[in-house]
């Protein structure tokens, strides 16, 4: 790969294949998931707030419906926020990717694919998460604004079905650093032939 213009912006790259130590993506992925997730849980503990009432009463919890509502909302508004440095930081870290060729990882897709359907898919969900922050903001501030359940069924059922691609498309992004050595320090220096006793512990 043709690195002149990582050089040209003074730029070193270090062992890991990053002019950092630590790759960022997988940090703001984990940022990304646990915002989005807490936001559709939160939201599903508003929607059946009435079942859940008797328990909050049984413990001795102060609970009123709006709060969950309120985490909701902000922790997916926080979510879309985030999910664009993800993306950025992705691609970034993508493009300097130097991953093996002819390996498969364990669900039978090789490297080329592996990486398209991780760039490709963290780009479609980007806008799947903008579209669901758009979505939950017409409900709270328009549709539903004076409705006890501030979120739709509808809204909940989507929210639970891109937990499940998120799960999907985050197992990707794991096969990239664990089976491929994205940007994993040892699994460079090995790829470079260093002697694997010397490897950092």
């Amino acid at each position: 790969m043709n690195l002149q213009w990582i050089n040209s912006l003074g730029l070193r790259l270090g062992a890991n294949g990053l002019p950092y130590e630590i790759p960022m993506h997988p940090k703001l992925v984990h940022l990304t998931l646990g915002l989005f997730i807490v936001a559709i849980l939160f939201d599903i503990a508003g929607a059946i707030f009435a079942i859940e009432r008797p328990i909050f009463e049984f413990l001795g919890l102060p609970a009123i419906r709006s709060s969950f509502f309120e985490v909701g909302w902000y922790n997916l508004v926080g979510g879309s926020i985030a999910t664009f440095f993800t993306v950025a930081f992705g691609f970034f870290e993508l493009i300097l990717a130097n991953p093996p060729i002819h390996q498969k990882s364990n669900w039978g897709l090789n490297t080329s694919w592996t990486v398209l359907l991780h760039g490709m898919g963290g780009v479609l969900l980007l806008g799947v998460i903008i579209a669901m922050t758009v979505w939950r903001g017409l409900q709270r501030y328009y549709w539903r604004k004076d409705a006890a359940r501030q979120v739709q069924w509808s809204y909940l059922l989507v929210g639970i079905i891109i937990m499940c691609i998120l799960y999907v498309h985050g197992t990707l992004g794991g096969q990239l650093g664990s089976e491929f050595g994205v940007h994993v320090t040892a699994a460079k220096l090995l790829q470079e032939g260093a002697n694997p006793d010397s490897l950092p512990k």
